[in-house]
């Protein structure tokens, strides 16, 4: 390896005189530069002196008010990245109490930094979910009151806007102890029992508004009562208390197929089936439920544990049969003799060909996988397809063109079709791009049976869309290059000319 290649050996043999003498000149005109080489100083002379450093830090990131632009942006982020790095690797390993405090004022920063700072892309709120992280390292080594950290934790989950210390129950468990997360039991039941008030600061049209938008009509009681109810279920988690978590869900809220499949699976850990069965069965299916997955999933273990398998078998045909889900038919399938799952297997694939959602169904052979049946699925009912779910059938369509290139040539048509005759412009760049695939594997399809050839499908598409100019420009563009290139990915050698004199004739793609 050349000695001039920049690696740690290399820049070792400079010297430690000369090193220092580059640091000086590169730090010079950065601030960040400057600001990390005296941390590391601090932390030279011990981690007291860089927890003072830190702590200097973050009171300076907390009282800056200017919003950080983009070009600023990445130089925030790293500068907090640094001090959290100073935080849990430099001062935690000797100093775990002085860590805990200085991570907590780490966190506590979140809010002003949000303010001042677009967030759109979460790297900012990465840094300070990954800082929340390291208190399940750092709490259990650090010396702390367990009845005043329980206080401390109370203090911030009700002025948690932003939900820095969503967790912190569960991540501070082991620190609280029993004593610790029965004082914040205690705290957080008085709060439960307080009557709701509203900032004071509020106009009174925000509190009608706020009201309007609650369950209750009234936002400040809703409000109340899911902190209390979360922080009940969290603690109760932490203590391995399973009725007491459960006893935090009203019978509307049991009502609800997700939160009765949850409650269902903690009664069955503790072995009580029949009781998570009739949990299942007083839930509200009348409507399109969120949480029916779930649901299934819960009620088929319960009737597992009860050894009803007949009956379990027979929920996951019926559910099979009406949402395609393929782990159902997996599960299925796993339970009957052999042969009889042949058959079985046999039956689902026919009822997925005729099934009212020719996409579901789509997608089912695709996860399957059966490739044979999703071709055929295609070519029977072509009319049906919706160009528009161009995340189904783009997907679909590589996944068929090697094998069954006609059905993909179909889901290509479809989705052009769609983009031009709704003259979705935006779209007319992946609609060339789909022409030209249909191009390129025009030369292996031998028989398009009752549908158009590639050909006639081309006349016809400058008949119907002759005005979309910008369309047709950008197959003419593709034309214009080399022809392997546009259609050659899967075109057989010594095809240029027959695709050339085939699928794109000047008449029919000028415009």
């Amino acid at each position: 390896m050349s000695k001039k290649t920049l690696n740690k050996d290399n820049l070792t043999a400079l010297g430690a005189e000369r090193l220092a003498d580059l640091l000086l000149e590169v730090s010079t005109g950065s601030a960040e530069i400057k600001r990390r080489l005296r941390l590391e100083l601090s932390h030279n002379v011990g981690p007291t002196e860089l927890a003072r450093d830190v702590r200097k830090r973050l009171g300076s990131l907390r009282k800056s008010t200017s919003f950080v632009g983009w070009r600023k942006r990445k130089s925030l982020i790293k500068d907090l990245d640094t001090q959290l790095d100073m935080i849990t690797e430099k001062i935690a390993p000797e100093e775990p109490t002085e860590a805990f405090d200085l991570l907590w004022q780490f966190i506590e920063l979140a809010p002003s930094v949000y303010e001042r700072v677009d967030d759109s892309r979460g790297d900012v709120g990465d840094v300070f979910r990954s800082a929340a992280l390291r208190f399940e390292d750092i709490g259990p080594r650090a010396v702390l009151d367990p009845t005043a950290l329980a206080s401390r934790i109370w203090d911030a989950l009700r002025d948690n806007g932003y939900g820095e210390f969503d967790g912190i129950i569960g991540r501070l468990a082991p620190t609280l102890g029993d004593d610790g997360l029965e004082h914040l039991k205690g705290l957080v039941k008085a709060y439960g029992k307080m009557p709701a008030e509203e900032p004071s600061d509020d106009h009174e049209a925000l509190v009608f508004l706020r009201d309007l938008r609650s369950d209750s009509g009234n936002y400040a009681s809703d409000r109340k009562d899911r902190l209390t109810k979360m922080c009940l279920q969290e603690i109760a988690e932490a203590q391995g208390d399973n009725a007491a978590y459960i006893a935090q869900y009203s019978k509307h809220d049991l009502a609800r197929p997700d939160i009765a499949a949850e409650v269902a699976r903690l009664l069955l850990s503790q072995g009580q089936a029949n009781e998570a069965l009739n949990t299942l069965t007083s839930a509200d299916l009348t409507r399109r439920a969120f949480g029916q997955r779930e649901w299934d999933a819960a009620y088929i273990a319960c009737l597992i544990a009860l050894d009803r398998i007949d009956e379990a078998q027979a929920h996951r045909w019926e559910r099979f049969c009406g949402t395609l889900n393929p782990d159902l038919l997996r599960h299925y399938l796993k339970v009957l003799p052999d042969f009889d799952d042949i058959e079985a297997e046999d039956r689902a694939k026919a009822k997925a060909l005729s099934f009212e959602d020719l996409h579901l169904a789509l997608v089912f052979f695709l996860d399957w996988p059966d490739l044979s049946c999703a071709a055929r699925l295609i070519e029977t009912r072509a009319d049906e397809l919706d160009g528009d779910l161009y995340h189904i059938l783009t997907p679909a369509a590589e996944a068929l063109r090697e094998k069954y290139p006609l059905a993909a040539v179909l889901l290509w048509r479809a989705m052009i079709d769609y983009a031009l005759t709704e003259g979705r412009s935006t779209r007319y760049g992946h609609a060339a791009d789909h022409l030209m695939d249909c191009a390129a594997v025009d030369g292996e399809i031998g028989d398009y049976g009752s549908f158009a050839s590639h050909l006639r499908y081309l006349e016809s598409l400058k008949v119907r869309h002759d005005r979309k100019t910008s369309f047709w420009q950008r197959v003419s563009r593709m034309r214009k290059c080399n022809l392997p290139a546009v259609f050659g990915r899967t075109m057989p050698r010594g095809a240029t000319q027959r695709h050339h004199a085939r699928s794109m004739p000047s008449k029919a793609v000028a415009g």
